[in-house]
């Protein structure tokens, strides 16, 4: 009887705090559960590279939103890969040092050295990282207090806002505007206003990320519009990050500078390069950070505890790669020319055949991506059969699922209260084969046509 009334007494108990919560919930009190989204991260859970890919594998349609080659990387850095994980030193299998492996901090060293005409530390002044990403996540959450601001030149590289958000800083928006909205319309024509920028410095900024060659819009910067920015870091005492990960693919006859070279700079900057940009290897997933011993040390801290240390195997074969390019740097036969001389023709292109569908491009002058002005077509897309809240969303989802070609829509990289600057644009890639460009060409003509 007595194991009854427990039993009894239980059931009721149980009964009673189910009402509770359905009048909880009825009433908006549904309490969270412990195991919901952090506060930190809410908002920063959505990313279009993981929508977009979905897409892609849905609909299977001609992938120009991506960045990656879809050709093969030089044959050095590939042997070099095959022979570490084959060779004689079973070493190059396991663990290497945290901050970078031996033999690619000493090549990066050796690269950077010659560029900016300092000697480089490699043990203290350069960190390999899980990619330019963990190099960008390192920086930013080494260097953030809560509160601390970060300015962010938008279109900007869509890790740049949570991740400054994520570290408990705050973000601040400046946009790059075309001058011209007709004729030919090249990256140059994308500039920031000035006052604009010098507002936003004030005691509290923390730092200012600068990509330069620039993604999506393929600006290349200026000496004049970096001195600026540099006057300015220097008057607030704040950081540059200097997001350089294409800084081999650059077209002539500009060229890129390397904000750190700049009169008093190196001392406030910290410089993020990529593997996978340099040696199109976008999938090995190893990029870089360099810059004073001082500013290394908090991405350091977060490295070690984090992700600790890169792919031995992978890290060789880079080294390899950067010590055989230094043998041939200058030369016609460098990887670090011929590549962007072979993306040229493939940029001119794309700008062509976008042109004559009705689109009207930003010719880059560096990187490999190229955005267009699509609102002439907005006749011929059915916009009213997506559901998204901007509009180059809908024209890159429309496009993906009936005409079978894929880009970005490039209000990603803008800030909320932004992304209607990005809403007439759509991104698309050209570091792709020839046969692949030629066929993103049919399709759009033949779309084109059809209407």
């Amino acid at each position: 009887m007595m194991l009854m009334k427990v039993l009894l007494q239980k059931a009721t108990a149980k009964r009673q705090l189910s009402n509770i919560s359905i009048i909880k919930a009825f009433c908006g009190f549904a309490t969270m559960s412990k195991f919901d989204l952090p506060e930190r991260l809410i908002g920063n859970d959505k990313s279009v590279w993981v929508e977009y890919i979905g897409l892609a594998l849905k609909y299977k349609p001609l992938n120009l939103g991506q960045g990656f080659p879809d050709f093969h990387a030089p044959n050095t850095v590939r042997n070099a890969l095959a022979n570490a994980t084959l060779g004689t030193n079973p070493l190059l299998n396991q663990y290497t040092r945290s901050f970078g492996h031996p033999r690619l901090v000493n090549a990066l060293a050796a690269l950077y050295s010659k560029l900016l005409s300092r000697n480089l530390d490699a043990n203290k002044e350069i960190l390999v990282t899980s990619g330019a990403y963990e190099a960008l996540y390192a920086t930013i959450q080494g260097h953030t207090s809560p509160g601390d601001e970060w300015i962010i030149i938008e279109p900007f590289f869509d890790c740049y806002e949570p991740m400054i958000r994520i570290s408990g800083g705050i973000p601040k928006f400046i946009a790059l505007r075309p001058t011209k909205a007709s004729g030919t319309v090249t990256s140059a024509d994308w500039i920031f206003d000035k006052n604009e920028m010098a507002n936003l410095f004030n005691e509290k900024t923390k730092g200012i990320i600068v990509n330069t060659p620039h993604n999506p819009v393929g600006k290349v910067f200026t000496f004049e519009e970096l001195q600026f920015i540099a006057d300015l870091a220097k008057k607030w005492d704040t950081l540059v990050v200097s997001d350089e990960v294409y800084e081999w693919l650059v077209y002539q006859p500009y060229k890129h500078i390397r904000i750190a070279t700049l009169p008093e700079m190196y001392e406030r900057t910290i410089t993020i390069g990529s593997a996978g940009k340099t040696f199109s290897v976008t999938g090995w997933k190893i990029g870089w950070a360099y810059g004073p011993e001082n500013l290394l040390k908090n991405l350091q801290v977060i490295h070690q505890n984090s992700v600790y240390t890169c792919n031995t195997p992978i890290q060789e074969a880079i080294a390899i790669g950067f010590e055989e390019e230094l043998k041939k740097f200058g030369q016609p036969d460098s990887y670090f020319t011929s590549l962007a001389e072979e993306l040229l023709p493939k940029r001119d292109y794309m700008a062509k055949f976008l042109s004559e569908v009705g689109m009207f491009p930003t010719i880059p002058e560096g990187g490999y991506f190229m955005v267009a002005n699509w609102t002439a077509l907005e006749n011929k897309v059915k916009l009213d059969e997506e559901t998204d809240t901007y509009k180059d969303y809908k024209f890159t989802k429309w496009m993906t699922k009936n005409v079978g070609l894929q880009g970005i829509p490039p209000s990603a990289f803008y800030s909320n209260e932004h992304k209607h600057l990005g809403e007439d644009f759509v991104r698309y890639c050209f570091i792709k084969n020839d046969e692949n460009l030629k066929e993103a060409a049919d399709i759009l003509l033949k779309w084109k046509n059809q209407q």
